[in-house]
């Protein structure tokens, strides 16, 4: 799997993991972990009951997660990456750009990929200076974009 936590030295202590096409899906399954090894920036899992490659590839594509009792507790105003994917992400002039589908984690700093109908797709730089509130209760991420960032903007 691709490793997203903060804090990977911690998969090896726990015992139960849920796949699942997304945090609010229907279909999430509980598995027992049995070991877990790091190769480069991947964890390999060994799932009780998942014993070939065939049941293996059958969990393709899913998001492995930890229960809220098992992850790192957070700062005041933080949240965790899960939170914010289907976020509404607005301009500070109140013009709706679109939803968060995906963050990038890079050296410098996060990146938002925001869908946009208006615009496609567009990356959205996770700074203090772009963004300016981010309410977890109202699902709704305020941004002032730099200069040049939309096409024809």
């Amino acid at each position: 799997m691709r490793v997203l936590t903060g804090y990977p030295e911690r998969l090896p202590d726990l015992k139960t993991v849920y796949l699942g096409r997304s945090p609010e899906s229907p279909d999430i399954t509980s598995y027992v972990l049995q070991s877990v090894r790091f190769h480069q920036e991947y964890a390999l899992l060994k799932l009780k009951g998942v014993d070939n490659r065939e049941q293996a590839d059958r969990l393709r594509q899913r998001l492995v997660m930890v229960s809220i009792d098992d992850a790192v507790p957070l700062d005041e105003g933080e949240v965790y990456l899960y939170q914010l994917i289907g976020m509404a992400v607005e301009t500070e002039d109140g013009q709706v750009l679109g939803t968060v589908t995906d963050v990038l984690e890079t050296g410098a700093n996060d990146v938002y990929i925001v869908d946009s109908p208006q615009y496609g797709e567009v990356l959205i730089p996770v700074t203090e200076e772009t963004i300016l509130k981010m309410n977890a209760d109202s699902r709704r991420i305020t941004v002032r974009l730099p200069d040049g960032l939309l096409p024809n903007a």
